[in-house]
Order: C-alpha cells, then sequence, then structure tokens
C-alpha cells in the first residue's frame, strides 16, 4: 500500500513529558515497572485532553480521513470503540465507510492472543465483549484489515506507543505484519506525545500517527518490517 510522505503537524502546544518523568527503562531497571509508572502519567494526560477536546477533536479526524494514504482502491480499515477516555474514531469508521472502505472492528479471544476482526459498519447493533468493549456480533465475517487503528495511553515520535499491557495490538501488528502489507496508525490526542516510550523488544513501531492536530510517518532506528 502506497503512502505519500505528509508535514508534520504543528506544535500542540501542550508541554511534552521528558524521558525522566515517564520513568524510562534508563532511571528504571525493571521495564514493566516503567510502563507502569507511565500509564499512570499518561491516563490522566489523556483524561484531561478528553474532557477539553474530545467532541471537537473526533470530528476533526473524520474530517480528515486517509486520504494521505493514497490508497486506491479502498481496502479494509479496522477501528476501535472508546475505551475509558480512549479518542472517539466512530466518527471516522463512518466517514471512511461512506468513502468506500471495508470497516471492522477488534475482538478479543484470548489473553496474550493476538486480535481478530469482524465486518462492521457504524450503525451496526454489538455486543458485549471483552472488559466489556462493544464488538461486532459473532456471526460476522471476519477479515485481515489493510489498515489498523489504534488506540493508545502515549506514543513518541520514533512511532512507539504505550498500551495498557496486555500486548492484544504488538502481538496482533507483529502477526498481521507477516501475513501481508499493513499499515499501523496511532490514534490519540495531541497531548499524549511523550518524549520518550518505554520499550522491550516485542513493541511494534508504528507506520503513522494521527491526532487531531494532524498526522506524521515517525523517524524510527527500527525499521518497520513488511510482508512485500
Amino acid at each position: 500500500m502506497a503512502a505519500r510522505h505528509f508535514p508534520r503537524f504543528r506544535t500542540s502546544g501542550y508541554q511534552v513529558m521528558s524521558i525522566g518523568e515517564l520513568k524510562s527503562p534508563a532511571f528504571v531497571s525493571d521495564l514493566a515497572e516503567a510502563k507502569r509508572d507511565a500509564r499512570r502519567s499518561a491516563e490522566q494526560r489523556r483524561a484531561a485532553a478528553h474532557a477539553e477536546s474530545g467532541r471537537s477533536a473526533a470530528t476533526a479526524l473524520a474530517a480528515r480521513g486517509l486520504a494521505f494514504l493514497e490508497t486506491q482502491p479502498f481496502g479494509a480499515v479496522s477501528g476501535f470503540t472508546s475505551f475509558r477516555t480512549e479518542i472517539d474514531v466512530i466518527p471516522l469508521l463512518a466517514r471512511l465507510a461512506g468513502d468506500g472502505w471495508g470497516t471492522a472492528l477488534p475482538v478479543v479471544t484470548a489473553d496474550r492472543a493476538p486480535l481478530i476482526f469482524r465486518r462492521w459498519v457504524p450503525g451496526e447493533p454489538t455486543v458485549a465483549g471483552r472488559f466489556g468493549i462493544p464488538v461486532p456480533h459473532e456471526a460476522a465475517g471476519e477479515i485481515l484489515p489493510d489498515v489498523l487503528l489504534v488506540p493508545m495511553l502515549a506514543f513518541d515520535r520514533t512511532g512507539f506507543r504505550l498500551g495498557y499491557g496486555g500486548g492484544f495490538y504488538d502481538l496482533t501488528v507483529e502477526r498481521l505484519r507477516q501475513l501481508k502489507p499493513v499499515v499501523a496508525i496511532g490514534i490519540a490526542y495531541a497531548a499524549q506525545e511523550v518524549a520518550a516510550v518505554p520499550r522491550g523488544r516485542y513493541d511494534q513501531p508504528l507506520d503513522w500517527i494521527m491526532t487531531e492536530l494532524g498526522v506524521f510517518q515517525p523517524t524510527s532506528e527500527h525499521p518497520i518490517h513488511q510482508a512485500s
């Protein structure tokens, strides 16, 4: 899937957390402890951003769409239903469905297992899934998405994200990249940017970061390998 270079989004005006504030592995020997500490700070920052601009941010994402990917014909994209104070991507999914994309939602099937994806269009009914998160009915067809919208607690400029610790998206992105070309787009509020995300060898970098202010392709010393 071809992608063009897109201008980096403007400075948000939010203060970016330093590595020290995140207590990165450079200062904390235990990576798991570093991530737990980082999540507490990140959840507070995301909650504040959600309270301040949740509705307008969702509208901004939908207005932008995914035209920057220059995908023709349109493929399949998986979104997510907001959990806690995650940015709302359902308006974006609705716009993409109208543009011609196939749309889907992720489903957790087991601990430490990759997600599966079931077809779903905004407005269709859902059922309660793991953690009470709405998911498509099990009768909905499964797909392998071409584009994956990934929720997160924090992100940095090298394309790494901080999640909740279940490892679902890292496992999923790794698996998809072994099977086919796939574009992983991290979705967050601009205020969720940090100087450096604590990360380990199994953490998967993202191809793009998208916020209410714009999109950018991360610059990373870790190349992203995709199936040819």
